[in-house]
């Protein structure tokens, strides 16, 4: 019973965070981005380039594209993978109607500059909360996984995703000029330097996670099977109750840290982990660096 109380509480608590989030999100979008007439990468950006094309309003756009993204994520990569991003999915596009509506614009006047580092800030701090507590949007990061699942097993996820935001940022400099696609990576490297903000510093792109867990397996299989992550062990005993345990030893981002606390959460309560700061990484993996390239 102690136990749902603690669930339901921190459900609630993921609820109030993750609304937050969106407000924040679809701030950026209706109050400075569009009025500034400028885009980004990522879904935002399709729907930004179809509506050039389509007349219907943003948010709705954005939900019809949402669900079709969400419903193929079901089918490709099953349900459990679409509880993941199935709360977002609903929330920020119906958040997004209501802030369309109130049409209300932070700049006084059409300033592209404050617009593209305002709405990367404002749109950092959204996905950084969201990021935080554990969920994800239902957009480009998706497609990636789909791809990297069906297409291509053997290509980093995260190079997936860069291609796919930059092929979005460069089809935008046809359809609303270069500067305007050169302003939308301005955004988007300002939001992805709020993201890390949000979550670890400004400084901070890989953390080190240390697990002790009475689910040393379940945990390291969802590591590597579900978030493709490798995963150390080694064997240490507890001095003070004489306990031999597995530590498990991650290297990560900060963002997949987060998730691997929210499944621990679940997974086992009583958990110890302690996460540090790591400044370089040498080496094969997501976001670390070739040791080649630092001779």
């Amino acid at each position: 019973m102690k136990k749902g109380g603690e669930t339901g509480r921190r459900f609630i608590a993921d609820l109030l965070f993750l609304l937050t989030a969106c407000c924040t999100g679809a701030f950026a979008t209706t109050a400075v981005m569009i009025p500034n007439g400028l885009t980004s990468g990522g879904l935002t950006g399709i729907v930004r380039i179809l509506q050039t094309f389509i007349p219907l309003d943003f948010s709705v756009m954005y939900y019809a594209l949402a669900m079709v993204i969400w419903i193929v994520v079901v089918l490709m990569l099953g349900m459990r993978e679409g509880r993941k991003v199935l709360i977002v999915t609903l929330l920020y596009p119906a958040v997004l109607i209501i802030f369309e509506k109130l049409n209300f614009q932070l700049l006084e006047e059409k300033d592209i500059i404050l617009a593209a580092i305002f709405c990367g800030l404002f749109s950092g701090v959204c996905s950084g909360l969201v990021f935080w507590r554990g969920y994800a949007f239902c957009g480009t990061e998706s497609v990636a996984k789909i791809l990297k699942k069906k297409l291509l097993p053997h290509v980093d996820i995260s190079k997936i995703l860069f291609l796919l935001d930059a092929s979005i940022i460069i089809l935008s400099a046809f359809i609303f000029g270069r500067n305007i696609a050169l302003y939308a990576l301005v955004t988007q490297f300002i939001s992805s330097k709020m993201v890390d903000f949000v979550l670890y510093g400004f400084e901070t792109r890989i953390v080190q996670m240390q697990i002790i867990t009475a689910q040393t397996e379940a945990v390291a299989g969802y590591i590597m099977n579900d978030m493709h992550r490798g995963v150390s062990s080694c064997d240490i005993v507890g001095e003070y109750t004489g306990q031999h345990r597995k530590q498990l030893l991650v290297l990560c981002s900060p963002r997949e840290s987060m998730v691997i606390k929210k499944y621990l959460m679940d997974a086992d309560p009583a958990a110890f982990v302690a996460i540090m700061q790591v400044n370089t990484v040498w080496g094969e993996g997501r976001g670390f660096t070739d040791i080649s390239d630092e001779i």
